[in-house]
């Protein structure tokens, strides 16, 4: 009998090393297992190359000039591509085998075979070779030449020295192998069996029973299985098969795991980038859907799609094949995975509309799951919103401390929310993550199931066959939770049988992290702020043209496409700032690109809405907003000049330009007084509200006229603007870290800067210059007008810092432990103090276009035009206005900037006293639009609504029209009240109808029309949609 036989006394460190060194890629593989993955050998026959700075489609790139080329070449640089043409020719010998293209390099490559994108492989994402054929045959071609396309990035970009510095412009690539090689199935599957033992001997620990057999069956297999003899093999696989059979109990927690590649839109590479990523990471899937048909792959982004489609049509095809069996599952129902905080309420409804309009259209099904893996807070109407575009279930990661809850929003609509306790959204099918998703769940006892979401992500990548391998062997194993290849679908049907258990979290989901992107790149957002309105206006102008002449077109397509646009920059890394400089300015060009085409489209709705009149040019001021405006405008006169005019114009409508006269109008109210004192200071009186600035341009006092109530804390100023040191641990565009507000100085002014701009009538300013530092500096204008609530801050800075954060501050004579914050829809309260450490995270939040402090009987409103980072402490309103993050962009922010904020100082509360529609003013000025002959002579409404808690935020065509003549109103209840209200319209409405936010029918929702109106009855917060037939327009 042979000595081996005998058992041996067991150390616990020294096994387990034993078998980690059986398996290591990296010691003994002359003898070890890992060392006969692959057998025979040979070099590719030829290779040759060819280097360009384009993307090129496959058909231009193989008909180019190759170069011979060889293993060990440099190619680049950054961002550029190389294509390598690789002619095959398998040995005679390996007939029978398993055969593969082991491939290396830096770059990201894309294997074409025939003409078709076949396979993803990239080092970094574990893909680094291509299977030939599973098994070669007698009369298989054993010549073939494949190309390998390869962008000059990694899967995470070219972040010189850290994954988010700024890209290395001159990083070099190479190829570091290419040849053929013969695959050993039977040792890759005992490797995954080793693997996993090793998992389960580590990961369930010392004091663990099944442990121990985890670990004495891979000894077991160690011991039968000799490497150079491939008949030990079939000994050594029963006695992992004998322990993988080993079931567990009935009451194990059941893992869902579905494949998945989070493919960031743009980040750390560009737009066009990410098309081929898509590309890479998608065939692959195919690939393993192909060969596993149980496997589950979940996708989202619509774009994403969408671009697949039209640059690889034949993939698009095989995503839909496989979306018919169910393999292929989009989820989401968005256009992108967008940022959850900073878009508007009505471009949160269009991701949706967007989204699921086109999953419906390409795959024949809309999306019942938003998923949003990796966004930073989540808003609290997304579920009103969800729940409207037919979604009742959410899944998110970010926020991986509580697992699952049912999440209702401001207006109290609940969605079943999933946060998959594992902390990630690209795993890799390991023990450890099993083990991990059970031990964080935060909702043992009250559900067995949780979301596994594996593949390699954030750069693309996704699962490959190893992972799928690994979850199926442990399907369901003693000592583990079950594993099953699962859906979305399967998850949350298992997840609602146990909602009636699960906690209810209400109001807004906010991370604690990643506030600083609310402020970085203060040019994307402004760029967002005004896209969104000039959207907005394009839509209402259109609808009313579309309404008033028989001629028009509504130009759909044309607004499809700017639409398309503005969601595809709401992605969760570009309007939040945290991209590269390539990223950046793409963005601004497609702000750019919607402003022009806006103002065409908008030029030529003015121009339908004034038809039919010959004479001379006129100017139209039109209205956008559902109320009756009167506002100080400057009116373009002949020669190039600007006069100010008071005008009034009806809401939702339009008005004549008043007349130019040399003489001041007559005024309805007060005019507008200046005066400079000798000290410097000046006075800006409007009758309503006084302000008085110091000479330094600081607010020594804001005064309500009428009740003579200050507003400025005693002893302070406002207008203060404050510098900080904003250093984060590392995340630099995203994170502004509480210890910045440690760093608080005061920028002071010089005395004698203080100058009076306009003097009086109908516009009363005073401007001043600031010096912030050695380098950056600030001028500002002070703005009264005759009649207006609030005075505005026009400010130009020329910003030129390193990891500095501004802001601007306002201490208030309120004294509230909370402030309110307005939301898409919306407003909410958050605290003013730091009584706990939930507080305390709050010290740097999100808002649209205003916050607001109040007591009883009076309050403090901050308005701005382009800002979203803001915070209340105390009584402090603080607005950031400007970061100097160097990660991943080193030039973000830097340069000149132009924006506008607003203080009103109100009586009662904000609701009554007008604070949201100042906010809306300030946002969207009236407009004076140019007409090819005179402008009509009456002023005209199109809309208007009885109750000041209502407003009407939206009109456009309906996306589905018969003739074009349905149009679609989006109103929402602002004030947080339940409230009957009238729509009026001068519009010829046929019939008027509910609808969801995806535009479909109501069948229980139809309206009567009386005297050109309609009732509506809103909850608070409560948004409501309704289809307007037009009658036919006389001919």
């Amino acid at each position: 009998m042979a000595m081996a036989a005998a058992p041996a006394l067991k150390h616990w460190r020294t096994t387990l090393e034993r078998v980690e060194k059986f398996v290591s890629p990296l010691y003994f593989t002359d003898c070890n297992l890992r060392g006969r993955l692959f057998g025979d050998s040979c070099p590719v026959a030829a290779l040759s190359s060819f280097l360009t700075p384009e993307r090129l489609p496959y058909q231009e790139a193989v008909q180019q000039d190759f170069r011979p080329a060889q293993v060990g070449d440099s190619f680049g640089p950054t961002w550029w591509t190389c294509w390598f043409r690789v002619e095959l020719t398998i040995p005679e010998a390996w007939v029978g085998q398993e055969v593969h293209l082991r491939w290396e390099s830096d770059g990201e490559g894309l294997v074409w075979r025939d003409g078709e994108p076949v396979q993803g492989l990239t080092k970094e994402g574990e893909k680094t070779s291509y299977v030939l054929t599973d098994r070669l045959g007698e009369g298989d071609p054993r010549s073939m030449t494949l190309y390998v396309e390869v962008a000059c990035n990694g899967l995470l970009g070219a972040g010189k020295g850290t994954m988010i510095a700024a890209p290395d412009p001159e990083k070099m690539f190479q190829v570091s192998r290419a040849e053929l090689a013969v695959f050993h199935q039977d040792v890759h599957k005992l490797l995954v069996d080793l693997e996993l033992l090793l998992g389960m001997a580590k990961g369930l620990g010392e004091d663990n029973q099944r442990s121990f057999q985890a670990l004495y069956t891979a000894n077991q297999i160690v011991n039968v299985c000799d490497p150079a003899q491939p008949e030990t093999f079939p000994v050594a696989q029963a006695l992992a098969s004998k322990f993988f059979g080993q079931r567990g109990g009935e009451s194990q927690h059941t893992i869902h795991a579905m494949g998945h590649c989070h493919i960031d839109t743009a980040w750390l590479w560009p737009f066009k980038e990410t098309v081929r990523k898509c590309a890479r990471s998608w065939v692959t899937a195919v690939q393993l859907m192909e060969q596993n048909p149980e496997f589950i792959f979940v996708c989202s982004q619509a774009q994403q799609l969408e671009w697949v489609k039209s640059h690889y049509p034949g993939l698009h095809a095989q995503l839909q094949e496989f979306a018919c069996r169910g393999q292929f599952v989009p989820v989401g129902g968005t256009w992108v995975e967008m940022d959850g905080n900073l878009p508007s309420g009505e471009a949160m409804v269009r991701q949706f509309l967007q989204g699921q309009n086109f999953f419906l259209q390409e795959f024949g099904k809309m999306c019942s799951e938003f998923w949003l893996p990796d966004t930073f807070g989540y808003s609290a109407q997304l579920p009103q919103i969800m729940r409207s575009c037919g979604i009742r279930h959410f899944l998110t990661q970010k926020l991986s401390w509580n697992l699952v809850n049912s999440f209702p929003g401001l207006d109290g609509s609940r969605v079943l929310a999933h946060f998959p306790p594992g902390d990630s959204y690209g795993m890799q099918g390991s023990v450890e993550e099993v083990l991990k998703t059970v031990t964080k769940n935060q909702d043992k006892g009250r559900t067995n199931h949780s979301a596994f979401l594996f593949g390699f992500g954030d750069g693309g990548g996704g699962p490959t066959q190893t992972m799928v391998d690994r979850l199926k062997r442990l399907r369901n194993t003693d000592g583990l939770p079950r594993v099953q290849l699962s859906s979305p679908g399967q998850l949350f049907s298992a997840l609602e049988s146990d909602s009636g258990q699960l906690c209810t979290w209400v109001g807004e989901l906010f991370l604690e992290l990643h506030n600083g992107t609310y402020t970085t790149h203060a040019q994307i957002k402004k760029g967002n702020r005004e896209c969104e309105r000039i959207l907005h206006d394009v839509e209402l102008l259109s609808s009313l043209a579309l309404a008033r002449s028989a001629h028009f077109l509504y130009p759909a397509a044309q607004l499809q496409d700017l639409w398309r646009l503005l969601l595809l920059n709401q992605f969760h890394d570009v309007v939040t700032g945290s991209c590269i400089q390539l990223v950046a300015e793409e963005a601004m060009c497609h702000y750019e690109d919607i402003r022009s085409h806006g103002n065409t489209l908008l030029s030529a709705a003015a121009a339908a809405l004034c038809a039919g009149e010959p004479g001379p040019k006129g100017l139209l001021i039109v209205n956008t907003l559902p109320w009756k405006r009167t506002e100080v405008l400057a009116l373009p006169r002949p020669g190039g000049a600007h006069s100010l005019a008071l005008v009034t114009v009806p809401s939702m409508g339009y008005a004549p330009a008043p007349a130019p006269t040399s003489l001041q109008p007559l005024l309805p109210q007060q005019p507008v007084f200046v005066v400079q004192e000798t000290d410097g200071s000046v006075t800006l009186d409007n009758g309503i509200i006084r302000v008085r600035l110091d000479p330094t341009g600081c607010l020594t006092s804001l005064v309500l006229v009428a009740s003579g109530r200050e507003a400025i804390a005693e002893g302070t100023v406002g207008n203060q603007f404050v510098l900080f040191d904003d250093v984060p641990l590392y995340w630099d565009a995203w994170d502004v870290m509480d210890y910045h507000l440690e760093t608080r100085k005061p920028v002071l002014g010089q005395a004698g800067t203080l100058a009076v701009g306009t003097e009086g009538g109908v516009r009363g300013s005073a401007w001043f210059l600031l010096q912030i530092s050695a380098n950056s500096r600030l001028s500002q204008e002070v703005v009264l007008d005759v009649g207006c609530p609030y005075v505005r801050f026009h400010t130009e800075v020329h910003w030129h810092e390193a990891h500095k954060f501004l802001k601007v501050e306002f201490p208030a004579r309120v004294r509230s432990p909370q402030a309110t914050y307005e939301v898409q829809f919306g407003h909410l309260q958050r605290p003013t103090h730091y009584n706990t450490s939930w507080d305390w995270a709050r010290f740097e939040v999100w808002a649209h276009r205003w916050m607001d402090l109040s007591e009883h009987g009076f309050g403090l409103a901050l308005l701005n035009d382009s800002k979203y980072g803001a915070s209340v402490r105390g009584s402090v309103l603080s607005l950031s206005l400007l970061r100097a993050p160097k990660a991943p962009d080193a030039t973000a922010d830097m340069g000149r900037h132009e924006f506008t904020y607003a203080l009103m100082p109100h009586e009662g509360s904000f609701q009554d006293a007008g604070v949201i529609r100042a906010a809306y003013s300030v946002n969207f000025p009236l407009l004076a639009l140019p007409t090819p002959g005179p402008a009509p002579a009456a002023a005209w409404s199109a809309f208007s609504v009885s109750s000041p808690a209502v407003v009407l935020e939206t009109v456009k065509q309906a996306e589905t029209s018969p003739q074009g003549r349905t149009l679609v109103l989006r109103l929402y209840e602002a004030h947080g009240s339940h409230v009957d209200c009238w729509l009026h319209t001068s519009l010829p409405v046929q019939e008027a109808v509910l609808c969801d936010l995806l535009e479909r029918r109501d069948p229980a929702g139809h309206l009567p029309l009386r005297d050109a109106r309609l009732k509506l009855t809103f909850s608070p917060f409560q948004v409501r949609s309704l289809l307007l037939v037009l009658q036919p327009p006389p001919n």
